[in-house]
């Protein structure tokens, strides 16, 4: 094991709390389970680590943030989420297999939502030609998870926002029976009516959506304020 990632273990491992854990499992449907540390305790355990630890070497990065994702527990999964997040503004195409692994490996949508925004929307808006690289392979793959990511990285995009790459993708998949798809395509079309309220009116009453994306996409738009 890496040294540094024992040195997180050894941060961590003493706030162990059983009772705290038992409803964090049950909250994500006891997919993983828990150290039982809350967020807030969790970022001031992680600042106190890095300020006395500093950040990982960006060569040793993949390798603790792997070693990291093999742990049962969730939280030792977030940790990894916040190193890369620490790191993704610098980052370049090499990192693309290391963010594929974990958003296949150990998936659901708390660290899918949180890679597709904070990961993977950031490396494609600093990198733009990666975009038709890598959305048109993940759609292809035929992984729920992966296409979710092709949904929902343009989320801070706003005004940035390829629309007309967002709007084929939510066509490509609007027949999905897959719940995180078509929440996701609600979610995605949402947040970009923030932007755009009267492109997104259009999109949803001129094209065929599950009921759920539907209803997510226009939640907050009102027609007579288009």
């Amino acid at each position: 094991m890496h040294l540094y990632v024992q040195a997180l273990q050894a941060q961590f491992e003493p706030h162990r709390n059983a009772e705290k854990a038992a409803p964090m499992e049950k909250y994500m449907k006891n997919h993983f389970p828990f150290l039982g540390i809350s967020m807030p305790e969790r970022t001031i355990l992680l600042r106190e680590f890095l300020k006395e630890n500093g950040k990982p070497d960006n060569e040793e990065l993949e390798t603790i943030v792997r070693e990291l994702w093999s742990f049962p527990e969730r939280e030792y999964h977030y940790i990894a989420l916040g190193l890369l997040e620490k790191s993704i503004k610098k980052a370049d195409e090499s990192i693309v297999p290391l963010l594929e692994y974990i958003i296949t490996t150990n998936s659901w949508w708390d660290s899918v939502d949180t890679i597709a925004t904070r990961d993977v929307g950031v490396l494609f808006a600093a990198h733009p030609h990666l975009i038709s690289k890598y959305i048109s392979k993940w759609m292809a793959s035929g992984n729920m998870w992966l296409q979710r990511i092709c949904l929902l990285f343009q989320l801070r995009y706003k005004q940035n926002t390829d629309t007309e790459l967002l709007f084929s993708l939510i066509e490509q998949l609007s027949d999905s029976k897959e719940f995180f798809i078509q929440k996701a395509i609600g979610w995605a079309l949402r947040e970009y009516a923030k932007t755009n309220a009267a492109a997104v009116w259009q999109f949803a009453e001129t094209h065929h959506l599950a009921p759920l994306s539907k209803r997510e996409a226009l939640k907050h738009i009102k027609n007579k304020n288009l």
